[in-house]
């Protein structure tokens, strides 16, 4: 339900966004949870909910309180996640990230353990009360962030792929409380898994370092990055498909302008100039653009649901 960052919500990723020492209290607790990471993904639930799956609904149904439990739980779990990504990657980060460390050096490691477990239990323990389905999901995505963050990123596409499936999730989340049936939602799941998807892999080349230190057998590891990067860009390949038939069918069958313009100029053309920079890209500071530029990519992607409207 969450990913190095928002992802598309996005992209929302576990590993990616560090964490700082600097600070007080409050400025360390939002670090370790990424809170600018968990403000967009409340964004992108509220989006797929008002936009997507409720365009004609008055605000009042919008924000019902089952809703706003839905976005609790959703958030606990992704705050949870981050924290036990940040406990299990103290030594990692050390390296990759010397000067954004919390975990350890802010706030004692017990204590992000237990908030973690706290935080995780409530997301379950919510989705539970709102339906047996959700309960599940949230099970599932908080022992899929457990087993991410202390084993599966380590492994070469798994913990990838593990991490663009709870973007899609979140995604997906208000759809699975509605059930309504609308089609557009799954459209923006899959974009959310692809771009996550890519961003991970991309973070995975810019993070070689410490995981060669660690014994991380992560995807650049395994097969080197030239080969890497031509995974990448068959996942980026199969994104540009699917938004250059989102913007067709904006333009062209829906008569959607607003939305096919915003689609054109704003998420296919980046995600273009993203596939050209890749093919160049072949330093550290190169791909930490570009995990950058796919982060607002998909910030992109998400404000485009307000064209649905």
């Amino acid at each position: 339900m969450l990913a190095r960052s928002p992802s598309f919500a996005a992209g929302i990723s576990a590993r990616g966004a560090g964490s700082g020492a600097g600070g007080g209290g409050w400025q360390q607790l939002a670090r370790l949870v990424r809170l600018p990471n968990l403000l967009i993904m409340g964004l992108c639930l509220l989006l797929v909910r008002a936009c997507l799956l409720l365009p004609a609904a008055p605000w009042r149904q919008v924000l019902a309180p089952g809703f706003g439990l839905l976005l609790l739980a959703a958030l606990c779990i992704g705050a949870a996640g981050y924290i036990i990504n940040d406990y299990y990657d103290v030594k990692i980060d050390a390296i990759n990230r010397p000067g954004r460390l919390v975990v350890g050096h802010g706030i004692n490691r017990r204590h992000a353990m237990l908030a973690h477990l706290v935080l995780s239990g409530l997301g379950v323990a919510i989705g539970g009360l709102l339906s047996p389905l959700l309960g599940l999901v949230n099970l599932g995505s908080a022992l899929l962030l457990w087993g991410y963050s202390a084993r599966f990123k380590r492994v070469a596409l798994v913990g990838n792929v593990s991490i663009a499936t709870l973007t899609a999730a979140l995604v997906l989340l208000p759809e699975l409380q509605l059930n309504t049936g609308r089609s557009a939602v799954w459209g923006y799941a899959l974009a959310a898994f692809l771009l996550t998807l890519v961003r991970e892999i991309v973070k995975d080349v810019e993070d070689m370092r410490g995981d060669a230190q660690h014994e991380c057998r992560t995807l650049p590891l395994v097969w080197g990055v030239p080969r890497t990067k031509w995974v990448a860009g068959f996942f980026l390949a199969c994104l540009l498909l699917l938004v250059a038939g989102a913007v067709f069918n904006a333009l062209f069958m829906s008569h959607r302008y607003g939305l096919g313009l915003w689609l054109l100029v704003l998420v296919l053309a980046p995600l273009l100039a993203l596939a050209a920079a890749l093919r160049r890209a072949d330093q550290r500071r190169h791909f930490a653009q570009l995990s950058i530029w796919c982060k607002a990519i998909m910030l992109a992607g998400v404000l485009s649901m307000v064209g649905l409207v």
